[in-house]
């Protein structure tokens, strides 16, 4: 048996790219020739992502709680445990926890050719963010 302790900390999730409180745990990180990340994410009741943009998509796998996501001009979905988004190359969106849920999800996503793999754009606003059924994300 082999086990890998974990060396990296927790680290918060900054301001310009979160509203609310999150925490990450670093998973996988672009190695060499790879150009692979994925990261655990921590969102605080009504924690979100600011609008964003990744060159290769992205896929969120929800572990842990209820949350919200959405692309620029959709509805805003709520996504539970084992549900899997992908995010289409330039889509423009958001996710985070429901108003009165965590919410866990690990992301995964590659850098472009020069090293980026996200680009930030402006916060969700209260309104956007309060924009759907809040029934919907109360239940099992």
């Amino acid at each position: 048996m082999e086990i890998t302790r974990s060396s990296i900390d927790t680290h918060q999730g900054p301001g310009d790219w979160f509203s609310g409180d999150v925490y990450i745990d670093e998973i996988a990180a672009p190695a060499g020739t790879s150009t692979f990340a994925a990261a655990l994410v921590h969102f605080a009741p009504g924690a979100r992502t600011a609008w964003h943009t990744h060159p290769h998509g992205q896929t969120v796998f929800v572990t842990e709680g209820v949350g919200l996501c959405q692309r620029d001009g959709g509805s805003i979905e709520v996504i539970r445990p084992g549900d899997r988004v992908f995010f289409e190359p330039g889509e423009k969106h958001w996710h985070g926890a429901a108003p009165n849920r965590l919410m866990v999800h690990i992301a995964i996503h590659q850098a472009d050719e020069s090293g980026s793999p996200v680009t930030w754009g402006e916060h969700v606003t209260s309104e956007q963010y309060g924009a759907y059924d809040h029934h919907s994300a109360a239940g099992g």
